[in-house]
C-alpha cells in the first residue's frame, strides 16, 4: 500500500451551485475563443445570458475570485510562470526531503497496484459499485471495489451506459452494480468543505510505467503545474515525454490522478481527456483558492 497526501479535490466550490459549471465553461470558451478581442465582462455576461452583476456574483460565489482575477489565472504569461515556479518548488522539496509545500488541506490518498495476474484475469470475481452525482464540475461518475476506488471521471450529461460501457471495457468479467450513493458520498467528500480524515483509497490498474507516472502526478501540489518534460523527470523517464502523455490519457482517476495540473512548455494548456475547459476551469480554480488561503 502506498500513500500519498493529495490536495487534488480539497476545497472545491460548494454544491450549492452544482449546474453553474456549464455557464462558467461557456463563459471561458467564449474567452478563450476571443483572446485577441479581449472581451469585457460585460460581453461574456451577456453571452451567457446574466446581467454583469448577477454574473460577476454567481461567479465569485463560484470561484472564490472575481472573473476578471479568474482570467488572469488563465493567461499564457501565467502558465509559465507556474512553469518556472514548479521546477524551483520541486528542487527545494527534493533537497530538503519534501513532498510538497504549503498544502491548504490534506487529503491523504492512498494506493494500490493491481497484479498482473489480476489485469489478466480482467475484473473476475471482482464487484463494482458505480453511480453518477452532479457535482460544481459538472456531472461525475465513479466507480469502486471493496479495495478502493477505480474509476472517477466526468460527463457532459448523466449517461449511464457511457459509464457502464467504460466500466465493462477495462473490466469485462466483473459484476457492476448500480450504487448511486457511491458517487453522491464521494462528491460529498471531495467538494465539501472538508475532506475527512480517512484516506481515500485507490485501486491503480496499469504497467509499471504507468503506475510510476501516475505516483509522480500525486507529487504535484494544487495550484501548481509541470510540464510533460518535466513529469517526465519526475517519473525518473526523462527522454519519454510522450510515453509519459499516454500514461496520462490511460488515467482512469480524474481529479485525484490530478494530470489536470500537466501542460505544455509553451504555457499553452494542452489537452484533457475530461474536456480542455474543465483543465482551465480546474488549473484556474486551484490557484484562486492559493492565492485566497483557503
Amino acid at each position: 500500500m502506498n500513500r500519498w497526501p493529495s490536495e487534488a479535490a480539497a476545497g472545491f466550490p460548494a454544491r450549492s451551485e452544482p449546474f453553474f459549471y456549464e455557464t462558467v465553461a461557456q463563459a471561458i470558451t467564449f474567452i478563450r475563443e476571443r483572446s485577441a478581442e479581449q472581451p469585457g465582462l460585460a460581453d461574456v455576461a451577456r453571452h451567457v445570458g446574466y446581467s454583469e452583476a448577477h454574473f460577476q456574483r454567481l461567479f465569485t460565489a463560484w470561484a472564490g475570485v472575481s472573473p476578471t482575477r479568474f482570467l488572469q489565472f488563465l493567461t499564457k504569461t501565467h502558465a509559465l510562470a507556474l512553469l518556472a515556479e514548479s521546477r524551483t518548488v520541486e528542487e527545494t522539496a527534493a533537497a530538503t526531503g519534501l513532498s510538497g509545500t504549503g498544502r491548504l488541506h490534506d487529503l491523504l490518498v492512498t494506493w494500490e497496484a493491481m497484479t498482473p495476474g489480476e489485469i489478466r484475469r480482467r475484473g473476475a470475481g471482482v464487484v463494482i459499485d458505480w453511480g453518477m452525482a452532479a457535482t460544481p464540475l459538472g456531472w461525475m461518475a465513479a466507480g469502486q471495489t471493496t479495495r478502493g476506488i477505480c474509476h472517477l471521471s466526468f460527463l457532459e450529461a448523466p449517461e449511464p451506459a457511457v459509464v457502464a460501457d467504460r466500466l465493462r471495457e477495462h473490466w469485462p468479467h466483473a459484476a457492476l452494480r448500480d450504487r448511486p450513493a457511491v458517487a453522491a458520498r464521494l462528491a460529498d467528500r471531495l467538494f465539501g468543505a472538508a475532506p475527512g480524515a480517512a484516506p481515500l483509497r485507490l485501486l491503480l490498474r496499469g504497467s509499471p510505467f504507468r503506475i510510476k507516472v501516475w505516483e509522480a502526478l500525486l507529487r504535484i501540489p494544487a495550484g501548481t503545474v509541470c510540464s510533460y518534460g518535466e513529469l517526465a523527470v519526475r517519473a525518473g523517464a526523462p527522454r519519454a515525454a510522450r510515453a509519459v502523455g499516454s500514461a496520462m490519457a490511460a488515467n482512469d482517476i480524474a481529479l485525484l490522478i490530478p494530470c489536470h495540473r500537466v501542460i505544455r512548455e509553451s504555457g499553452e494548456i494542452g489537452e484533457y481527456r475530461w474536456n480542455p475547459t474543465r483543465k482551465a476551469l480546474l488549473i484556474g480554480w486551484e490557484q484562486a483558492r492559493r492565492v485566497s488561503g483557503s
